[in-house]
């Protein structure tokens, strides 16, 4: 106790710049797994959480006895894989050629412009999306019509839909990804480059021996991220572009879209809270054995 309370005495500050954080963290995610009860029961508003009664397991069997689980847990499973991959791929080109940009102003603004999409609302880039493949007199449609080939009727068909998505995740995301590894990039030793500039390196060979493998660390612990979220759907990307357009259903439907229809529709809270319980332990598992196979590979660039 008394060596914990000399460290507290000798970094005062850093703990009390360190307190918003733990507040934030404490009332908005630790306070909230006290809802996760409404999974175990047959809530209704009337009676509150705690007077609704018990329903055990009932909630989770209702869920996965139904033949919508699979299809929307491999949907968000599949979905955010294709975002994880082509996200980090693309934010890694990013960043080695804005790296390789010698011209300040240039640079600064290629920046801006590749950051600029990440601000902009999941609503807005609905509508933007909606210009786009609108059947009727959507912009690429006409660019089709215009060289002499057919309209896709694009919101009938499903199997482009996984595509379409993951292009806008990566126009909307992958400049946010790229500035964190340009900023690991400028952390890296110069002195790597200018030993093998004198080996006669070219920048390609620069780029793949020596700026690709000294970034593997900031590479995994960004998949290691992505792979903890990657039982949740992104619920404002999906919604905001699909909407309710059971059509899609089959390529687009996630578990949190199917969770909130559930809410919406049947006004159950107790199966929506199933859900999100499961998705929360789902994603646990996941975290946990992909730290374990990277510890296995990698042991320094395992999360914990």
């Amino acid at each position: 106790m008394k060596r914990l309370a000399k460290d507290f005495a000798r970094n005062r500050h850093l703990y009390a710049m360190a307190v918003p954080g733990i507040v934030f963290l404490v009332v908005f995610s630790y306070i909230p797994l006290a809802g996760h009860i409404l999974a175990f029961k047959n809530f209704q508003i009337g009676r509150g959480i705690w007077g609704s009664e018990w329903a055990g397991l009932n909630n989770f069997r209702f869920f996965f006895s139904s033949r919508d689980w699979m299809p929307v847990t491999l949907n968000t499973l599949y979905l955010n894989a294709m975002f994880i991959v082509f996200e980090m791929a693309f934010a890694l080109l990013i960043a080695i050629f804005l790296n390789e940009i010698r011209l300040r102003w240039f640079k600064r603004t290629i920046q801006s412009v590749v950051f600029l999409p990440y601000f902009i609302s999941w609503i807005v880039v609905g509508y933007m999306t909606f210009i786009l493949f609108n059947n009727s007199d959507g912009l690429l449609n006409h660019a089709l019509l215009r060289v002499g080939l057919r309209a896709v009727d694009w919101y009938q068909t499903p199997w482009v839909w996984p595509i379409i998505l993951t292009l806008v995740r990566i126009w909307k995301s992958a400049g946010y990804l790229s500035i964190i590894l340009l900023a690991a990039i400028a952390g890296l030793s110069t002195d790597y480059y200018e030993s093998a500039r004198l080996d006669g390196a070219s920048r390609l060979q620069q780029m793949r021996h020596i700026t690709l493998p000294l970034l593997k660390p900031q590479i995994i612990i960004l998949v290691l991220l992505g792979v903890g979220r990657i039982f949740y759907g992104d619920f404002g990307m999906i919604y905001g572009i699909v909407g309710d357009n059971g059509i899609l259903f089959p390529t687009t439907d996630v578990i949190d879209t199917y969770s909130y229809r559930a809410l919406r529709q049947l006004g159950d809270f107790s199966m929506s809270s199933a859900i999100v319980l499961y998705q929360s332990v789902m994603g646990l598992i996941a975290v946990v054995a992909f730290n374990g196979i990277v510890r296995r590979i990698d042991p320094d660039s395992r999360l914990f």
